[in-house]
């Protein structure tokens, strides 16, 4: 006889696909996905994860464009919980494209999302960081003035000081290899001193972490370097409130922290927002002041 408490295989195997049908039952409980008559709205998706060894909500979250908070509550989780290889996650890292352009990088710096467009068509969206709140990335219309890999990183004299500050060694340059922050993808734009690289800290990505270069995940630094170009228009954008309207799927909202201090409050701003686009009828205003309030920085559908 089984001691009191053990489980047979039938039983737990009973358990595991039971565990598996919650978490996608979980899935289909959130917010349905943007209907397909407004693709390039709302990219993303709302699928199930299954963590591999090493993987931690900071690592998946980089990778997927989401807090790892968010990440955490979306699951029933701590944010200081550990995930075990072949844990499953229900990730959702729906974002609104915060505007269009027929050719060029569209760059939302508290989204901590670059859109890449082409022919007029969103082509690709990838997670990055961006400058943090004492270093701001600047905004504004620039475009790329050059394209370099495995570049050495000639440290800038703010940043040296800030090591001299900080008591770590000083250095002038860092050549190609694994200690080069600039992995090995450097798309430099035109305002001088600052690019779009890959990294060698993957884990950091959707993070205001940065000096303020943008900040791609290595394998998305290889595959945006292969399709720009010198003059390739880049915009970068302070966008923390987006709204947009899906379709029958309906009203979707999106509101990120204001990392950069520009001001204004939040509920205030998706009232605005709502007003200009002509969609204030159709928000359900309770939703929409509890995401104010929460600054998820994922879309959520707030349509009545």
């Amino acid at each position: 006889m089984k001691p009191f408490g053990t489980m047979s295989g039938y039983s737990r195997r009973f358990s595991e696909t039971a565990s598996l049908w919650l978490m996608v039952w979980l899935a289909l409980l959130l917010p349905a996905p943007a209907h397909a008559d407004a693709p390039a709205e709302i990219i993303g998706s709302r699928f199930v994860y299954t963590a591999g060894a090493g993987d931690t909500l900071a690592r998946v979250g980089a990778r997927h464009g989401l807090e790892p908070a968010v990440l955490a509550a979306d699951n029933g989780l701590r944010a200081d919980s550990r995930l075990k290889a072949g844990q499953q996650l229900v990730i959702d890292n729906r974002h609104i494209v915060p505007e269009r352009m027929i050719e060029g990088i569209v760059i939302n710096l508290p989204q901590r999302m670059l859109f890449l467009f082409k022919g007029g068509v969103l082509v690709h969206s990838y997670p990055v960081a961006v400058g943090r709140h004492t270093w701001p990335t600047p905004t504004g219309a620039f475009e790329v003035t050059a394209l370099e890999r495995h570049k050495t990183w000639i440290v800038p004299r703010s940043i040296q000081n800030e090591m001299r500050r900080e008591g770590k060694p000083v250095r002038e340059s860092v050549p190609p290899g694994p200690d080069n922050p600039l992995g090995d993808y450097w798309i430099g734009l035109s305002l001088p001193g600052y690019g779009i690289h890959a990294t060698n800290a993957p884990a950091s990505i959707y993070g205001f972490r940065t000096h303020g270069c943008i900040r791609l995940h290595p394998d998305d630094a290889a595959n945006l370097f292969a399709l720009v170009r010198r003059g390739f228009p880049v915009r970068i954008v302070y966008r923390r409130i987006l709204l947009t309207d899906a379709g029958t799927a309906g009203v979707f909202l999106e509101v990120h922290r204001d990392i950069y201090r520009e001001g204004g409050k939040a509920f205030k701003m998706v009232q605005q927002l709502a007003a200009d686009e002509g969609l204030s009828g159709r928000v359900d205003w309770r939703e929409a002041e509890r995401m104010a309030r929460r600054e998820e920085g994922i879309a959520r559908a707030v349509g009545r």
